[in-house]
């Protein structure tokens, strides 16, 4: 590593140093004022309203995001255009997130007379305490910061992850004061991997009825290879008179069996198959079956109900094939 690359990583372990001494130094600083915000928003009848300038407003726009899906019903206003007409959006059972780190941006201050007509409660994130937008807001929540990372001190760097990382701290405490469960969460991510990981149950996926590899106690296995080899899940499941599951045969059995004889012929599925087999519910998440399925390092599962009465079968195709995977 040359002398320029040494700098450069020098440098970028001095930015995360500095902005990471300050996430410490906010967290230390924190106060009733924090949980008197996190009680205003969750007595909110309307909206979070978030709202910014300059890179402020790009910080608000990502923390009205996270609480939006999050359960708390949240977007950005733009502050300019609030004053040009969007200043509508707002209705009196809303609250008013600002984020300013100066407290003294025009365009922020100039909404402050409108909003407080229309009864509108204020809750200000400033890096100074005694600004305009810290004094006029309902609440304040003190996001200062000894420098920023930014070696002229202009650019915002540390200032606006404190601003973010506090936005962070108010959402994660409100999903948590909601009990917001995973579920919640993915009926506002019901697009891509996520929402389909939160969503699917494995009933949803499950082969069953005609479609499942089953057999009943006493058959023979050549019986049983047909119909594994009819159904293509690489098994079928072993039940008794009543259809309660007792047992299991893979592939990875049958492997097994060649090892020792290629005579097939007179072996009886209850002698070689694989007892106790690792069940789930149907009414489990299909990523719970993948979890299951990675933990016991098995390609499927069998899905039976209270009664142990075997319902179903899933592998790590039908999850492949659901974007589980």
């Amino acid at each position: 590593m040359n002398t320029s690359q040494s700098a450069y990583l020098k440098q970028a372990q001095d930015v995360l140093n500095i902005e990471a001494s300050a996430l410490v130094d906010l967290s230390n600083q924190l106060d009733e004022s924090f949980t008197q915000a996190i009680d205003l928003i969750l007595g909110c009848t309307g909206r979070l309203i978030v709202t910014g300038m300059g890179k402020s407003g790009h910080i608000g726009t990502k923390i009205a995001a996270t609480m939006a899906s999050t359960g708390t019903p949240s977007f950005f206003v733009h502050p300019a255009e609030a004053a040009h007409g969007d200043l509508g959006m707002i209705v009196q059972n809303d609250i008013v997130l600002a984020l300013s780190n100066s407290g003294e941006s025009e365009e922020v201050i100039a909404l402050l007379p409108a909003l407080k007509r229309k009864g509108t409660k204020i809750i200000a994130i400033t890096g100074r305490t005694h600004s305009t937008l810290a004094k006029e807001a309902d609440i304040h929540l003190n996001a200062a910061v000894k420098q920023e990372a930014c070696p002229l001190g202009l650019a915002p760097t540390t200032s606006t992850t404190a601003a973010l990382a506090l936005g962070d701290a108010l959402a994660v405490v409100l999903l948590s004061a909601r009990k917001f469960t995973p579920e919640d969460f993915a009926l506002s991510h019901p697009a891509g991997s996520l929402g389909k990981r939160l969503l699917i149950h494995v009933a949803d996926l499950m082969h069953k009825e005609d479609d499942l590899p089953q057999v009943k106690e006493g058959a023979t296995l050549q019986n049983a290879l047909l119909i594994m080899t009819e159904k293509g899940l690489g098994m079928t499941a072993v039940t008794n008179e009543q259809g309660q599951l007792i047992g299991v045969f893979t592939d990875g059995d049958l492997r097994r069996i060649f090892q020792k004889t290629a005579n097939l012929t007179n072996i009886m599925i209850d002698d070689v198959m694989s007892k106790n087999p690792k069940t789930i519910s149907a009414n489990k998440l299909a990523s719970e079956a993948l979890h299951m399925m990675q933990t016991y390092k098995v390609s499927a599962l069998l899905i039976t109900n209270e009664q142990n009465h075997l319902i179903g079968a899933i592998n790590m195709h039908d999850l492949l094939q659901a974007g589980i995977i």
